[in-house]
């Protein structure tokens, strides 16, 4: 499925996205009798050696035909422009960090891609073993409801009962998001996000001008109600983002092009027609975690989620060492049915 090629020339601007403010890249395409058979991404992210005191460089948006040459020719590109800026290990999947689509898919591929999610060819994995990398760690995407989207799949009542209890225990409050007041939410959410990932696998700070920069981009097809902040005595401790799965409109759309596309989004979002969605986001600073507030903000999201007519829904990724998370995703009834892998290669 082709993504929008206005979102991803912005995404590869290095005077566009915000990104490039602290990391650089260069891009190399595989060429065979004037073809271009593949594609690859060096990535040097300075803030994410500064946060994890390492020399880890990444490679991303990899695409490539099924050929152990052309791929090995792809990464030693990529190992050798690494290695000239003294990064002593090269990891992806990345494009371009964690932040953003990452990892490769090597099981889940009798379903079709969401929303911001990765997908690749089940061969990747050979080519990219065969080229020397070793599993670094498995992110896992977890769904729940009708794979059509359409049957109402309500929590169990007592579920909902056990949630209500936990909400009165810790004397927590949970609204949706406020368009009135956007810039002031948005400021809420920096002020909560980094503190809330902080001590994830390959985690890197977003910086304000990267949060302001998704926000705009997410702004003209946000539903208020399925981003949910958590306060506790005024102040805000979590929140969660889920997006309607705009895939279900783009799987159309082979061109790439932004119109009539973004219409016909806009009109299906408009009038309820996209019944599936992605929870992309789910975080809670750390004094307040392990008390089921994240449960509750599932539920939170799935119940509005069936307001507004959407029935099947992704929640991911999810470390597979993160057990508290697949715990609660678990209690509200979510199922792993998918895995990431981010890989690993010495240099």
């Amino acid at each position: 499925m082709p993504p929008l090629k206005h979102d991803i020339r912005a995404l590869l601007s290095r005077e566009k996205n915000p990104f490039f403010a602290h990391a650089e890249a260069d891009y190399f395409l595989a060429e065979r009798n004037g073809t271009v058979v593949g594609r690859i991404a060096a990535i040097s992210n300075r803030l994410h050696n500064e946060t994890h005191d390492d020399r880890v460089g990444f490679f991303g948006f990899f695409e490539c035909e099924d050929d152990s040459a052309t791929a090995h020719a792809l990464f030693e590109a990529v190992a050798q422009w690494l290695s000239a800026k003294e990064h002593d290990v090269m990891r992806g999947p990345a494009s371009f960090s964690v932040n953003d689509e990452c990892g490769l898919l090597v099981e889940g591929f009798e379903t079709p891609p969401t929303l911001m999610s990765p997908y690749n060819p089940p061969y990747y994995a050979a080519l990219i073993e065969g080229a020397g990398f070793t599993p670094a760690k498995n992110m896992l995407m977890y769904c729940k409801g009708a794979p059509d989207g359409l049957t109402e799949t309500p929590l169990p009542e007592r579920l909902s009962r056990a949630l209500t209890i936990i909400t009165n225990r810790q004397k927590i409050t949970l609204r949706p998001l406020n368009m009135d007041d956007f810039d002031n939410e948005i400021e809420l959410v920096k002020r909560v996000y980094n503190q809330a990932w902080e001590k994830n696998w390959g985690f890197v700070p977003m910086t304000d001008a990267e949060i302001d920069h998704l926000a705009a981009q997410f702004k003209p097809v946000i539903v208020p109600d399925l981003v949910p902040f958590v306060e506790k005595d005024g102040e805000v401790i979590g929140f969660g983002l889920a997006l309607p799965d705009f895939n279900v409109v783009f799987r159309s759309n082979r061109s790439g092009r932004m119109f009539p596309t973004a219409l016909k989004l806009l009109w299906q979002l408009k009038t309820q027609r996209i019944h599936r969605l992605r929870i992309l986001l789910l975080g809670i600073v750390p004094e307040f975690r392990g008390k089921g507030i994240d449960a509750v903000l599932y539920h939170w999201i799935w119940t509005k989620g069936h307001k507004h007519k959407m029935r099947w829904g992704e929640a991911g990724w999810i470390l597979e060492d993160n057990a508290a998370m697949r715990q609660a995703a678990d209690k509200v009834g979510f199922k792993p049915y998918k895995t990431y892998r981010m890989y690993d290669r010495a240099l």
